[in-house]
């Protein structure tokens, strides 16, 4: 068993995974902690998951000071998808809670690093199983492989250790899979994680979609596979128990059949329902009414991989069924790699928890429910970040729920946004596909990897816009926007009821801020992707959840697009027509913030 002591937290620039949060107002946390001396002992342990027996490897941070006549409470974290116990943003976890005191126990996820076993999308039946042996050694239920006990530990129980868990993104969505399986788990602190894969690798945002599958996110799906896929490169010598078959090497048989059914871009009923059931069964969304441990959500404004939309929908379920938590929007998430957190946010890798809103918050959370200081405050109910504040002390606006639709807007037949459906003008306008993307909003990969992006762009002929008039005062818009839409395809309609849904009608909503002189933003390069229910009916479209100022002088444009390059599109040309008049015409919803 190798020991190593640190006198001192080294930093490191955090992946874009796991730096965290910002700074504003909620009770101040304790003065940072000094540089006390933990131990850091690397262990093994062999767990069964998902039928197979492998190895997990992890570090043990144990602070100065605490024994068995003085035990502390635990951190479990992991790392995000492709990373290690070793990478910046999941070490860094170790450090930054043992030196505040807590003992922390970080490990390599199943399928990554040098732990055993498949890649299984944080399945609570195998991650959230081998998370839950992890929990047993911090409750003294078993040892490391080489002997190690964790006899200090606070525990509520025999057996039952005072833990929480943080982490971003796969090591997320691990907390709530495990928290699933496990009452034990004391306090979540999932950041920029999903709600349902089925929505992230495919997104519908059409309402009473349901059964549909939606809009291949192909880019970022096939990015994240190739990772997978490609472990060898990054670990050779491979614990046997991390290969499939030469048909899917190092996932679960049934996440390669997802993504490969996605790739075809062919999907009938069978292998339809197929890949939404496993999809589904693996996400929070199927097992979140198995969660009781209070959670603290933190989801990123900046983010075309898992949305607000995601976090929203985790927070409304929890909240429903009586589980503690609460919401924070910061400011970054998966995208956006380039410019990283905006000042003032929260960076593990700079340990500024006790000068970041976010940091404070989490500091918060575990005070309460880990070391039991039920007299802490851990602030609002829903918080998020306003990047048009300059000030970092007012950076975050709190409130005691999500803002509700304050200002409706129609779609005017002359392509004009208007506030009164009397001032719709009768028109009919129309757009059609090419064979080939013809719109721009982002290339996923950039935001994985931290290349530049060109800038968003749409193709004449290929989208319709909406344009309100300038301004007069700024709108800060919070949450979802939604839009009913009806739209005419003749070659839609005839092919809509195949027995293949990619025959549907696929189109793309989204949200423009244009400047006064001429300027288009594509706020924070989010696209709404639809298929279709059914072309013959109107249907609401939510789009991804965002927080934008829209300043005076400012007009915003909503457009529907025929194709976006980051995702799959239509099967064949499909000429689209959109018909407005006063008492019939499109309404776009804004939920606005202070209405």
């Amino acid at each position: 068993m190798e020991v190593r002591v640190f006198r001192r937290v080294p930093r490191f620039r955090a992946p874009l995974a796991l730096a965290l949060g910002a700074a504003l107002a909620v009770p101040l946390a304790p003065p940072a902690p000094a540089a006390d001396a933990y131990t850091l002992t690397p262990l093994k342990f062999t767990v069964r998951a998902g039928g197979r027996t492998c190895t997990v490897d992890a570090d043990l941070y144990r602070p100065a000071g605490v024994d068995r006549d003085h035990p502390a409470p635990a951190v479990l974290g992991t790392n995000g998808f492709g990373g290690s116990k070793s990478d910046g943003s999941t070490s860094t976890i170790g450090k930054a809670f043992a030196q505040r005191g807590y003992v922390s126990l970080v490990y390599s996820g199943l399928g990554f690093g040098r732990s055993g076993c498949l890649v299984s999308l944080d399945d609570p039946d195998i991650d959230g199983a081998a998370a839950s042996q992890l929990v047993d050694f911090l409750g003294g239920k078993r040892a490391a492989d080489d002997g190690t006990t964790a006899d200090f530990v606070t525990r509520d129980a025999p057996g039952d250790p005072r833990v929480g868990m943080i982490g971003g993104s796969y090591g997320g969505a691990v907390q709530l899979a495990t928290a699933a399986v496990d009452r034990r788990l004391d306090a979540l602190v999932p950041m920029i994680t999903w709600n349902d894969l089925a929505y992230s690798l495919a997104p519908n945002n059409a309402a009473g979609s349901t059964g549909v599958p939606g809009v291949f996110k192909w880019q970022w799906t096939n990015g994240f596979y190739l990772i997978g896929e490609g472990q060898p490169l990054l670990e050779p010598s491979l614990d046997p128990s991390r290969v499939n078959s030469l048909a899917c090497l190092h996932f679960v048989t049934e996440a390669c059949r997802t993504v490969h059914t996605l790739n075809s871009g062919s999907y009938p009923a069978d292998r339809t329902a197929e890949l939404l059931a496993f999809a589904h069964r693996v996400s929070p969304a199927s097992y979140l009414h198995r969660v009781r441990t209070p959670t603290l959500l933190v989801q990123g404004q900046a983010d075309t991989l898992f949305n607000l939309n995601e976090a929203t929908a985790t927070y409304r379920t929890l909240k429903a069924q009586g589980t503690p938590v609460k919401m924070i929007w910061q400011s970054w998430g998966h995208s956006g790699g380039l410019t990283g957190p905006a000042a003032g946010e929260l960076d593990l890798s700079r340990g500024n928890l006790e000068t970041s809103y976010v940091g404070r918050r989490v500091l918060a959370w575990f005070d309460r429910h880990l070391r039991g200081r039920t007299h802490v405050d851990t602030g609002p109910a829903f918080a998020y970040h306003r990047d048009w504040i300059t000030d970092p002390d007012r950076t975050y606006a709190t409130a005691s729920r999500l803002p509700a639709t304050g200002r409706t807007l129609y779609l005017s037949g002359d392509g004009r946004l208007v506030d009164r459906r009397g001032d719709v003008t009768a028109g009919s306008r129309r757009y059609t596909n090419w064979l080939t993307p013809t719109s721009h909003s982002e290339s996923s990969l950039s935001g994985l990897i931290g290349l530049p992006d060109m800038p968003p762009h749409d193709t004449k002929g290929t989208h319709l816009d909406w344009t309100s008039e300038p301004l007069k005062r700024p709108l800060d818009v919070v949450g979802a926007p939604r839009a009913t839409l009806k739209v005419v395809s003749p070659e839609a309609e005839r092919t809509q009821n195949s027995a293949d849904a990619a025959d549907k009608l696929v189109l793309f909503a989204k949200l423009y801020d244009v400047a006064p002189d001429g300027t288009r933003t594509l706020v924070r390069r989010l696209v709404a992707p639809v298929r279709v229910p059914d072309v013959t009916k109107s249907f609401t479209v939510t789009l991804p959840g965002i927080v934008h100022r829209y300043q005076a002088g400012h007009r915003l444009r909503f457009v529907i697009a025929a194709s976006d390059d980051a995702y799959f599109g239509n099967r064949g040309i499909k000429p689209v027509t959109v018909i407005s008049g006063p008492r019939n015409t499109g309404v776009l919803r804004l939920p606005v913030a202070g209405s």
